[in-house]
């Protein structure tokens, strides 16, 4: 699409095609896949977090099927669609209840039937659901001599809203298995189906009655069925660009794949064009509590989140009973795909933060969970500005005086196995929670940096002991002897090279030792820091 003259309004939580065709909106042209999905295939699944535009591209496949050609002037649709045929359509929605309580789920689709059998006159409805949605899709095939169109959104709230009362998600997976086994098995009166999600519940848990529904999670064919691409920012919403670092958007909101090509959440980009300020828009939305909580109760160390690994068979399921770290975090949108490869029979995959915004915000509300302590915000605004001044003293009583608020109930109730792992992760959530350039577990020649951090045309060489009382300086001495600052001599910044010793038995900072290591023409810093 050529770049628009002039700006038109942006579609924030508009979900609906018709509205932003008919209003004057920006619309990405999703029709192209629409086209190729109803070519393919009948039976599709779709697995992205929310506020992707889940919701407006079934919309857009609503409006397509019901023949309504006025909306898709311009598109691509328009030449390569019947316009004369118009099937009946079925959506179902589950976006807008709660279903942490018992008989939510049966209410909520009762409702949404009983509508239907108004709108196509169909009386003396059966009792059941499964039953009644059965009976629809007969009734709507034959008064119209059409298969039905089957659209179902959030197909997986039901499940997801009652993860804190497992007995409730499990009583609606059970029952919303029963509601979808109805699509196969009137598989001769359907034209097409599409089911959208966050979660991709197993087939044996949810979807043993609809083993035929074709995921493309996961093909890179299908990879920008939401969000926007470079192309759309730099073409459709060239104009809004005005006045913004290109870059920094980039750094900021892109980096989500599914094995394709990479895209932006849509939230936030829109959020930016209308604020033209760069903020966490997305994460503010409703990161979930329950995920920082069972990131928090599994032990989970922050410095591996960056950098986890997992396979094609975890990372495409999700159970009630016990949903893997790596399941939950990627189907969110908190982790994407790094890399991928093939070994043997399976496919492994490196999951890491997509950007700036999710692994700034989720490392800030991850470290309230570390040190809950009121002063948070305050501590890692100082931690700014002590670091713009190179003001190591100031940073080891900073260090000193988070680990000593952490109250003794805390470790006491929390069976910390790892306090090594532990102490880096509070260093490192703080610094990440700043959206620094930190790397954890820095490969050399010669071994690993536990933590690098480069900032303000500097280097920050770090490295972690858990010791007896007394210093033992092995920290500092570790990073001296494996040469680990060669790595950067090359960038021709200042160098320094941090040893932190941490006393389990204080629970606290016993040693903080800084040596400048820098090029010969910054030579001459040098800082040391001990307790």
């Amino acid at each position: 699409m050529t770049q628009t003259a002039k700006r038109k309004k942006l579609p924030i939580g508009i979900q609906t095609l018709r509205e932003i065709r008919e209003e004057g909106y920006y619309y990405v042209d999703k029709t192209p896949i629409a086209l190729d999905l109803v070519k393919g295939g009948k039976y599709y699944f779709l697995s992205r977090p929310r506020r992707f535009g889940k919701s407006l591209f079934l919309d857009t496949l609503k409006e397509l099927f019901e023949g309504n050609e006025a909306l898709f002037k311009g598109l691509a649709a328009e030449s390569q669609w019947n316009w004369s045929v118009k099937y009946p359509v079925v959506r179902f929605s589950f976006g807008s209840t709660n279903f942490n309580h018992p008989q939510s789920i049966q209410d909520a689709l009762h409702r949404q039937l009983t509508y239907f059998e108004k709108v196509w006159q169909i009386e003396k409805p059966l009792p059941d659901a499964a039953g009644r949605f059965a009976d629809l899709i007969v009734h709507l095939h034959e008064k119209t001599s059409l298969p039905v169109v089957v659209l179902i959104d959030e197909y997986d709230k039901p499940i997801l809203d009652a993860l804190l009362k497992p007995e409730i998600a499990r009583n609606n997976r059970d029952f919303l298995r029963g509601f979808y086994a109805t699509i196969k098995d009137y598989d001769a009166h359907i034209k097409f189906s599409f089911l959208t999600g966050v979660s991709k519940f197993s087939k044996v848990s949810l979807f043993s009655g609809l083993n035929n529904l074709y995921d493309i999670t996961l093909d890179p064919k299908y990879s920008t069925i939401c969000g926007y691409t470079d192309n759309d920012l730099d073409t459709l919403f060239a104009i809004e660009l005005e006045g913004l670092d290109r870059d920094k958007i980039r750094e900021w909101y892109n980096g989500y794949h599914w094995l394709g090509e990479g895209v932006y959440n849509p939230f936030d980009i829109l959020q930016l064009f209308k604020r033209r300020e760069f903020d966490n828009y997305w994460f503010e939305t409703g990161t979930p509590t329950f995920l920082v909580d069972l990131l928090f109760s599994r032990k989970v160390p922050t410095l591996r989140l960056d950098r986890m690994i997992t396979s094609s068979s975890v990372i495409s399921s999700f159970e009630i009973e016990k949903i893997a770290t790596e399941a939950l975090l990627f189907q969110t949108g908190y982790l994407t795909i790094k890399n991928s490869q093939r070994a043997g029979g399976q496919t492994f995959y490196t999951l890491g933060y997509p950007n700036r915004e999710v692994y700034q915000s989720l490392n800030e509300s991850l470290l309230a969970a570390l040190v809950d302590t009121p002063e948070q915000s305050q501590n890692t605004l100082r931690l700014y500005e002590l670091l713009l001044q190179n003001d190591f003293t100031g940073l080891r009583q900073l260090f000193h005086s988070f680990f000593a608020s952490i109250p003794y109930h805390w470790y006491s109730n929390n069976d910390i196995k790892n306090y090594e792992g532990y102490y880096a992760s509070v260093f490192y959530s703080y610094f990440a929670s700043l959206g620094l350039d930190v790397i954890v577990e820095d490969s050399t020649n010669l071994g690993r940096i536990d933590m690098t951090l480069r900032f303000n045309q500097q280097v920050y060489l770090f490295e972690f002991k858990v010791v007896e009382l007394v210093p033992e300086g092995e920290a500092l001495q570790q990073i001296k002897d494996k040469g680990y600052a060669e790595k950067y001599k090359g960038l021709g910044q200042p160098i320094h090279l941090i040893g932190v010793e941490f006393s389990k038995e204080n629970r606290n900072i016993v040693s903080f030792v800084v040596e400048g290591d820098a090029p010969e023409a910054l030579s001459g810093c040098h800082n040391s820091v001990q307790i």
